[in-house]
């Protein structure tokens, strides 16, 4: 605990005073008792295996643990627990389900790591206005259980069954995105903790409208912090109807290019494509091993149509004719539930299909996103990267929306081997940024896309963001070293 110490005396940001009543360690003693005393003993923990297990996320990325744990209760407790980290110049770094990949949740400065699970009500449900608030808690496939026999579900879907209030800070998507968006345009509202423990309504208390014209949006502010700005403690979500009908289908192709040029004219012929997901042949074969599927091991489309009978039946024809027209084969269509479903997740768990290729091994996920018409370039050149790298890897994508994976695993004690992934990555961030793209599409910037990011928005984009981070964290204390 000496380190919270240093945090809170020596470091970017003294305190001074807090030390002149004793040693370091009996004042880290005392903090840790304070902790305690606002959030009860149970719901704070100094051991080392609880503080390693939240100092790491899903990412390649290793760094110190936090030096103390919390679990607060409610959201007083959060505004209670942050104040007291700031008025003595304590890191405090938000915690969820811990399924990020850009090592969001790494204690760069030691501190407090606030665990917001145990927050995991589901506070409102408006069906006739769309709407749904939750607590940070509860994860996107408790709310669509919880929604099942309303009419309505949150078709936001990462891989990972991610805290709802996780995905807003980190602006998730998911293979629905084509058609429903990602989490930027389904957030109406948010309860975030400021760093100074103050509590701020994003929209105002209760509101959850669908479009407003008043004021700056500082909803959108905080989807996509990544926990540099405050603690999401609540997010209201825009929920929608389920489909009537709905249809899946696979299809093999015998190029990448051939599949990906296929995904550009089905948008480009309007077809109302739900889900269109791209899967190599490695990720393929991969898939087939973990999720027992029979599929070609062939660069591969994913699709999902909603809508009514009669549309889904013309939406297909038109998909199934585009494809041909690709050079399409092995064509599967899945209109059962249990089909549909087996199909959905073994996409869901590419990443741990990848995993399973080099037990032992450790994965590394990066996602770029380009202009649609860009796209057929982007992937057939990363493709022919990916294989002279020498690295074992996939790609896997929301190419409806432009936006693609690379699923690489390495040996995580191969010096050679990581730098050769840090270069496949930056070198793909790259070549997105160069086609007017983005080097993050959903994953976030974290530790690993700083420089990108810089490179992305330029110096005045930097500047501002910057200003931003001043004005609501002029300490620096929120998830110090992320983003910026």
């Amino acid at each position: 605990m000496a380190r919270l110490l240093r945090a809170a005396t020596w470091g970017l940001f003294p305190w001074r005073g807090y030390c002149s009543r004793g040693t370091q360690e009996e004042l880290s003693k005392g903090f840790v008792e304070a902790l305690k005393a606002v959030v009860g003993p149970p719901h704070v923990s100094t051991a080392a295996a609880v503080r390693a297990q939240h100092g790491q996320d899903e990412s390649l990325h290793r760094c110190q643990p936090p030096d103390a744990v919390v679990w607060p209760q409610n959201v007083d407790q959060v505004s209670q627990v942050a104040a007291m980290c700031y008025s003595q110049g304590v890191p405090i770094i938000p915690f969820g389900t811990g399924t990020g990949v850009e090592g969001g949740v790494c204690a760069m400065q030691g501190g407090v790591c606030i665990n917001l699970t145990h927050m995991d009500r589901i506070l409102e449900l408006n069906a006739e206005d769309f709407s749904v608030v939750v607590e940070p808690g509860v994860t996107r496939k408790t709310l669509n259980t919880y929604l099942r026999d309303s009419g309505l579900w949150f078709p936001v879907d990462p891989g990972a069954d991610a805290s709802l209030c996780g995905m807003a800070a980190t602006g998730a998507s998911g293979t629905n995105a084509v058609r429903y968006g990602t989490m930027k345009d389904n957030v109406l509202n948010l309860e975030v903790v400021l760093p100074d423990g103050r509590l701020l309504h994003t929209a105002g208390r209760g509101r959850h409208f669908r479009k407003s014209a008043a004021g700056y949006n500082l909803t959108g502010l905080f989807v996509g912090s990544e926990g540099t700005l405050g603690l999401i403690t609540a997010t209201t979500l825009r929920l929608h109807p389920l489909p009537e009908d709905t249809v899946a289908a696979t299809c093999a192709f015998p190029s990448v290019q051939a599949a990906v040029d296929s995904t550009v004219h089905i948008l480009q012929a309007a077809v109302p494509v739900a889900r269109i997901e791209f899967l190599d042949d490695v990720m393929m074969d991969a898939c087939n091993r973990h999720s027992k599927l029979n599929c070609p091991v062939a660069p591969t489309l994913f699709l999902e149509f909603h809508g009514s009978g009669q549309a889904l039946v013309e939406q297909v024809q038109q998909a199934e004719e585009i494809a041909q027209n690709n050079g399409a084969s092995h064509f599967s269509w899945a209109k059962e539930p249990e089909a549909r479903s087996q199909l959905w997740a073994a996409r869901h768990n590419a990443w741990y299909a990848m995993l399973a290729l080099r037990p032992g091994s450790k994965g590394y996920s990066t996602d770029v996103c380009v202009p649609i018409s860009r796209l057929p370039e982007i992937v057939v050149q990363t493709k022919e990267d990916l294989k002279a790298s020498g690295l074992t890897g996939a790609i896997v994508g929301h190419v409806g929306d432009g936006n693609f994976h690379c699923l690489l695993v390495a040996n995580p004690d191969d010096a050679e081997e990581l730098h050769r992934v840090k270069v496949f990555a930056e070198q793909l961030g790259r070549r997105a940024l160069a086609l007017h793209g983005t080097c993050t599409g959903e994953h976030g910037i974290g530790l690993g896309k700083r420089q990108l990011l810089q490179e992305e928005v330029g110096t005045v984009g930097i500047e501002t963001m910057r200003q931003l981070k001043a004005t609501l964290d002029p300490r620096g204390l929120m998830n110090p070293g992320k983003v910026l």
